[in-house]
């Protein structure tokens, strides 16, 4: 009878303990979520390559696989070949400003002469203002064929400039066939392999940085002004048999209230309207997405 007694007063206990375990309720409760990133094709083509898998980690901006280019390979092939037939057109001013550069020289030449005729009386004065009529009319010529020269060959190269605004257009699409991840983080999901074809905006795979976790949780009205944006709290999970606590920092708090959702719990009972807030918490592995948290203020 005693024994009996004696089971009945430590179950009694058991119960009063764990009650008061229940008592010592946090301020506030919610999970764990962290920033997800969904990665998209940004061109269209079968995927040649894609190494990832489910779980790794993959660094900010590394490459890890690619959509077959070759397509994008050839076009610029054909640009290229276009803009080097178009500057074949061009013409060497140069070239043809020296014809009349030497025109010009032979009649300074004749004029020289002809002034020196002139003096002597051996040349009349209509010989010598027809040469310099001769230098000038030279003149007149190389200044308009300068300019008609350059006007043409201007026309040549503004054909080369839309075809080079073409060739940048294959340069970015060959640069989004490359598929990397803007951060470094975890892959979550991969939904595409290697040989599948993609199309634009298609998900190839999802990331997130699991070093910083968020837990959002809910607190009541009474609470809020207790509650400030970069305020440290105590953030505790369940760890096998025991408790875990982290330190965390409050990174947002809503301005609206909200009914309390049906999974969460409040530290007052019946609390109808509730304000979501944010706590910023440094993963050291144990803590996973959807995992429930508490937090005490």
């Amino acid at each position: 009878m005693k024994k009996y007694l004696l089971v009945s007063l430590i179950c009694i206990a058991g119960i009063f303990s764990s009650c008061s375990n229940t008592n010592n309720n946090a301020d506030a409760y919610g999970n764990f979520e962290a920033t997800e990133i969904l990665i998209s094709a940004e061109s269209n083509g079968v995927i040649k390559e894609l190494n990832i898998e489910e779980g790794s980690l993959v660094q900010a901006n590394t490459i890890l696989g690619y959509i077959d280019t070759t397509q994008l390979y050839l076009k610029k092939d054909q640009i290229d070949a276009s803009i080097n037939a178009v500057k074949s057109k061009i013409r060497d001013i140069n070239t043809q400003i020296d014809v009349f550069n030497q025109q010009k020289t032979n009649l300074l030449r004749d004029k020289a002469r002809i002034e020196k005729m002139y003096k002597d009386s051996a040349a009349t004065k209509k010989q010598l203002d027809d040469i310099i009529g001769q230098i000038e009319l030279v003149d007149k010529n190389l200044i308009a064929s300068k300019t008609a020269l350059q006007q043409a060959n201007n026309a040549i190269l503004s054909e080369i400039s839309p075809l080079s605004s073409q060739k940048k257009q294959i340069d970015d699409n060959v640069a989004k066939s490359i598929i990397k991840s803007p951060i470094s983080g975890t892959i979550l999901n991969k939904y595409l392999e290697s040989g599948e074809i993609v199309s634009f905006g298609k998900p190839i795979f999802k990331i997130a940085d699991l070093n910083k976790m968020i837990l959002k949780a809910y607190i009541s009205g009474n609470q809020l002004s207790s509650v400030k944006i970069g305020q440290n709290v105590k953030v505790i999970i369940d760890n096998k048999d025991a408790s875990k606590e982290y330190t965390g920092k409050v990174t947002w708090i809503s301005g609206k209230a909200e009914f309390t959702p049906k999974i969460i719990q409040t530290k007052e009972e019946r609390v109808n309207l509730v304000y979501a807030i944010k706590v910023e918490v440094k993963n050291d592995g144990a803590i996973k997405i959807g995992m429930p948290g508490e937090i005490k203020f």
